[in-house]
């Protein structure tokens, strides 16, 4: 989540309880502490996802589109995958430690941010084997590593079915779709094997029928993959028993399962759809996914005691999203900019609060813009317009916010480098490069830490701003 979401988005939650919104404030902006990540990655001065997730997980800045490697690994270069190279995530930390720890997303769960908390690879799209026919055979596929590396994860929910299932499966949802898989194997099925085999507690959902009849107390171990591929938006999602989970529910069932562990946890909640519904140019949708994603910060708070638990809500980079205009208070955000006469268009045509430097709301006719006088700018579907023509709209390079409270949550002050951030989270937790530390040792000054929560989006909000991500680590 850049400045401009959640500016816009604090608005817009404002104006649906009648109010001018400017004056609203989402749960997140009452944190103590606040500071600036610089998004940068090794390779990119405007990063993509996997980079930045992975410096937010991994303590590393990292090569475009790898995952949970170093910046020896290239895009794409198998050969360099090397053991050297990979890198130990925040989530990899915890359950080393004898804690519990899990990732709730509402994109794949095969996607850039959740899989930096548990993959390592050269390549973001190898979430299945379907793209990796000429890739050598060591190099192993992002859903394959979870289910076969990663089977202490306690709790994954989101999206992303097909990368689990074969190409000769139908999806149980779609009929007319099917899995991708092109080596014959069906990783929930191996999954659920796994976890029997250790005779542990475990369920797999696949909708919210199923969610719902899950049990916490006896419940140790939960898949949940509630979309063929990324989750539905907030304000399309089917509440019933066939369709899925809110973001909040999920949080919710997530805390519940790990806080049974009396050692601590880890949960990383990611709100992608914030990221996703800005790279389709819908701003009405990244509002509405933001302020989903602030009522899942709210959740988690209340399940969580604040002595004993970080939180932290950021985003692992911005977009190029714009709020502008000279608009009286209380004008509709989703509207246009009102009034339009101290700066009025060269071209003469009304404009929209909410713009988008590049993106697909590019429709010039004749060398000008459309006129938006009777255009309802306020549809969920309705593509503000855009400067630059290009299909998907891009990411910002801009400083994207830090929002935290808890333990050690006053080392994250001032303009910080984004890997920064993991280090304070292993810092706070005593795991990883801390875990022998003096001020681990002393008891008497030990963090009591026993939940770290982090949102965020493409705003990952670590609790997800961009997209907006709820990522939360918890321990003790």
């Amino acid at each position: 989540m850049g400045i401009p979401t959640i500016t816009s988005a604090r608005i817009y939650k404002g104006q649906q309880m009648n109010k001018t919104g400017e004056e609203t404030v989402f749960k997140f902006e009452e944190f103590p502490n606040v500071a600036l990540s610089k998004t940068y990655g090794s390779d990119r001065q405007i990063p993509d996802s996997s980079q930045t997730a992975t410096a937010l997980m991994c303590g590393e800045k990292a090569n475009f589109y790898t995952i949970g490697v170093n910046d020896k690994v290239s895009q794409g270069d198998c050969a360099s995958e090397i053991p050297s190279n990979k890198l130990t995530s925040i989530l990899d930390h915890f359950i080393a430690d004898g804690r519990s720890g899990g990732f709730v997303t509402t994109s794949r769960l095969t996607h850039a941010t959740p899989g930096s908390s548990y993959a390592h690879t050269a390549n973001r799209a190898w979430e299945s084997n379907e793209k990796m026919k000429d890739v050598p055979e060591k190099c192993k596929d992002i859903a394959y590593q979870f289910v076969y590396d990663n089977t202490k994860i306690q709790v994954a929910m989101g999206g992303g079915r097909r990368h689990f299932l074969p190409n000769t499966t139908k999806d149980p949802e779609y009929n007319t779709k099917y899995g991708r898989r092109v080596d014959g194997q069906n990783l929930i099925t191996e999954w659920q094997k796994k976890q029997g085999a250790k005779g542990r507690n475990h369920r797999y959902v696949w909708n919210k029928g199923e969610f719902d009849s899950v049990d916490p107390q006896t419940t140790d171990y939960l898949l949940g993959l509630f979309e063929y591929s990324h989750m539905q938006y907030e304000v399309d999602r089917d509440t019933s028993s066939n369709g899925e989970p809110s973001i909040t529910e999920m949080v919710e069932k997530a805390i519940r399962i790990l806080k049974k562990n009396s050692n601590g946890f880890f949960l990383l909640v990611e709100g992608s759809n914030i990221d996703i519904a800005h790279h389709d140019s819908l701003a009405a949708k990244a509002l509405t996914e933001t302020v989903s994603l602030d009522k899942a910060v709210t959740k988690a708070l209340e399940l969580t005691n604040e002595e004993d638990t970080l939180v932290i809500v950021t985003a692992d980079h911005s977009h190029v999203f714009s709020m502008g205009g000279y608009n009286y208070r209380g004008n509709d955000i989703l509207g246009l900019a009102n009034p339009i006469d101290y700066e009025p268009p060269l071209d003469g045509m009304p404009y929209t609060t909410l713009n988008y430097a590049n993106g697909p709301g590019v429709n010039f006719t004749s060398g000008k813009r459309p006129n938006l006088t009777n255009v309802d700018t306020t549809a969920f579907d309705y593509i503000p317009q855009a400067a630059v023509p290009v299909e998907y709209e891009t990411h910002g390079g801009e400083d994207v916010p830090i929002f935290s409270k808890g333990p050690m949550s006053h080392l994250l002050n001032g303009v910080k480098e984004q890997h920064y951030v993991a280090h304070v989270m292993q810092y706070a937790a005593c795991v990883g490069d801390f875990k022998d530390d003096n001020h681990c040792k002393n008891t008497e000054h030990k963090p009591t830490c026993s939940a770290c929560l982090i949102t965020l989006d493409r705003i990952t909000l670590f609790l997800s701003l961009i997209g907006i991500y709820l990522k939360q680590f918890c321990f003790k």
